[in-house]
């Protein structure tokens, strides 16, 4: 138990049974936790009020591997760094490249694999391979009664009635403490490549990244940037990853399916590498004087209208990633960060907005995540009341009340 400095107990449990005895003594006492991995990602989400904080550090450890059947599991506070050196070691990944939030948060300590899980932590390459929910096949959590809960296992299967998986993954750890997951796992690439395009407009550039990720070529990363990484201008940057001899065919067949759009040069993989890093990590935006930023998901075809409507009403800074079906967004935080003008728009473009950091004070009075509707409202508060009656788990962390 430590005592933090804003007087919260931290409890660190060692073992899933010593969670679930915690989580059963504070129902007695009525005590509700904000739930910490590494402390790294505190300001995603609405600000939890709660009496103290329960952590995964001490649940570390890789529990199983299986290279051979691309599997792997491990506690949840075993650190993200740690799982993918092991995995690097038989040339495997996780998929869906887990984006490390730190820049974006200013924060420190270590991303934890249970809060890639617990938030749904999905970096470029999930448009080709899918998020961390697609890959994510099994689960341990504490729920709010403290018993242990086991979901899935180490092979994918059809499953009938309610996903329990699928259902923890990006649920915030509102519905218990993860305390194990399991992931299905791809080879690592032999080689990597991108394409860069100067000075495309937005239109030009989603034009450009749907092209290719409909081609053959299998580009794993499409982005565009319309300030570049450093201010200089327009860049839109496509992925590719093979053995060197095919990523050499696919590069020079790509650039000539792209040549009405714009001139292609191709970056080689230390600096494509270091272009991906600063994408996932949204480094174009973390440093911005604007502290409010959002993450829009909008159909590609709508995408450039919206933001077009964005920026006449709010001084932004953006990006486009998956495609031009994301946006990272930062505007000034005024009363509401936008939230009006921003969800609006997001709304008529067929999509949806979340507020990824902004101060507590505008955090706690408006919507992070997309606003429910009564009836999907309902449900979700059923969802919540079945796992943790008592509400004592990251009490609010999603929506008011729930």
């Amino acid at each position: 138990m430590t005592i933090l400095s804003d007087n919260l107990v931290r409890l660190e449990p060692a073992t899933e049974a010593e969670a679930c005895d915690i989580v059963r003594a504070a129902r007695a006492s009525r005590q509700s936790f904000t739930i910490e991995g590494g402390g790294t990602r505190s300001g995603y989400g609405r600000p939890v009020t709660a009496d103290a904080v329960l952590s995964t550090r001490r649940l570390s450890g890789i529990t199983l591997y299986e290279p051979a059947e691309l599997v792997v599991s491990a506690r949840a506070g075993t650190p993200l760094s740690l799982v993918e050196e092991t995995l690097a070691e038989k040339g495997q990944m996780l998929p869906f490249e887990p984006a490390d939030y730190r820049p974006l948060y200013a924060s420190h300590g270590e991303p934890t694999i249970g809060a890639v899980a617990a938030c749904n932590i999905s970096g470029p390459r999930r448009v080709q391979l899918g998020a961390a929910r697609d890959h994510l096949i099994g689960v341990r959590l504490v729920n709010g009664r403290g018993e242990a809960v086991k979901s899935g296992g180490r092979v994918m299967k059809n499953v009938t009635g309610l996903d329990l998986v699928k259902l923890s993954c990006g649920a915030h750890g509102t519905l218990g403490l993860l305390t194990e997951v399991t992931f299905k796992l791809v080879p690592m690439a032999p080689a990597e490549a991108s394409l860069a395009i100067d000075g495309l407009d937005d239109a030009q550039a989603i034009e450009a990244m749907s092209s290719a990720l409909s081609s053959p070529f299998e580009v794993s990363g499409a982005a565009h940037l319309p300030t570049g990484l450093d201010g200089s201008g327009p860049l839109t940057v496509l992925r590719l990853e093979r053995t060197p001899d095919s990523l050499d065919y696919r590069c020079g067949r790509l650039t000539e399916l792209l040549g009405t759009l714009g001139k292609a040069r191709r970056v080689e993989a230390q600096e494509s590498k270091a272009i991906w890093r600063d994408i996932a990590q949204v480094t174009p935006l973390a440093k911005a004087q604007a502290p409010a930023i959002w993450r829009l998901s909008l159909p590609q075809r709508t995408a450039a209208q919206a933001m077009a409507t964005i920026s006449s009403a709010l001084g932004t800074r953006y990006f486009y990633d998956w495609g031009g079906s994301i946006v990272w967004l930062a505007v000034m935080p005024k009363d509401d960060a936008g939230a009006l003008v921003i969800r609006a728009a997001a709304a008529q473009a067929g999509g949806y907005a979340t507020l990824m950091r902004a101060p507590d004070e505008i955090r706690t009075r408006i919507d992070v995540f997309a606003p429910l509707g009564a009836p999907l409202m309902k449900i979700t508060a059923g969802i919540k009341a079945s796992f943790d009656p008592d509400g004592l788990l990251n009490p609010g962390r999603m929506y008011a009340g729930v």
